[in-house]
């Protein structure tokens, strides 16, 4: 009889810990580097963001950033980022949105995910260009396509990223809209839940 306390009590200890372990696995699935829903910076993992324009002096392009009250996850409370770019001039002309992701360790993970949708009223480009960075500053390209007015979830393996060489420390994850891929050469694009996650 003088041992049902301590057995109890290592039945509790080692219940917490099976349930904790499995948290903690389960958690262990994704980083969310951004989910925007306080309204206001730095994003989750302490990192500034912002709209970024290839040349400030020319009024005839160049990107806006905003909060959002429309959360890709149907948080009431949530915002996203909203995007309103315009690289409709006689120079060449890319802009975008540039988040700094704190020298994060992505070797546990293999995919980037977010969510993305177009903006009805001012309508948007179908194609988007997207950069990670790591610490060499070297930007890595993807080219996103078949963008809708709905959200959807878009998950790029890490090996589309060809040029990273190190993912034990995270500089930057960019969003770029150019001459080139943006049809039409304004709009709106709103953009939400970054991470990096682990997919099978």
């Amino acid at each position: 009889m003088k041992n049902k306390p301590l057995s109890l009590a290592i039945g509790v200890a080692l219940l917490t810990f099976a349930v904790s372990s499995s948290f903690v696995m389960a958690q262990g699935t994704e980083l969310v580097l951004g989910d925007f829903n306080s309204g206001d910076k730095p994003n989750n993992v302490g990192g500034d963001f912002g709209s970024w324009d290839k040349d400030p002096e020319d009024d005839t392009q160049g990107t806006q950033m905003a909060f959002e009250p429309d959360d890709a996850l149907g948080n009431s409370a949530g915002y996203s980022i909203r995007l309103d770019y315009d690289v409709d001039s006689e120079n060449p002309a890319y802009n975008g949105f540039w988040m700094k992701l704190g020298g994060e360790d992505a070797r546990n993970f293999n995919t980037l995910t977010f969510y993305i949708k177009g903006g009805e009223e001012k309508g948007f480009t179908k194609r988007i260009k997207v950069e990670l960075k790591d610490q060499s500053g070297k930007p890595s390209p993807y080219v996103v396509a078949n963008v809708t007015g709905e959200w959807q979830k878009v998950s790029i393996p890490f090996e589309k990223f060809r040029r990273i060489t190190d993912w034990s420390r995270m500089n930057e994850f960019v969003v770029v809209f150019d001459d080139m891929n943006s049809r039409p050469k304004s709009g709106t694009i709103l953009i939400d839940q970054v991470s990096f996650s682990k997919e099978v």
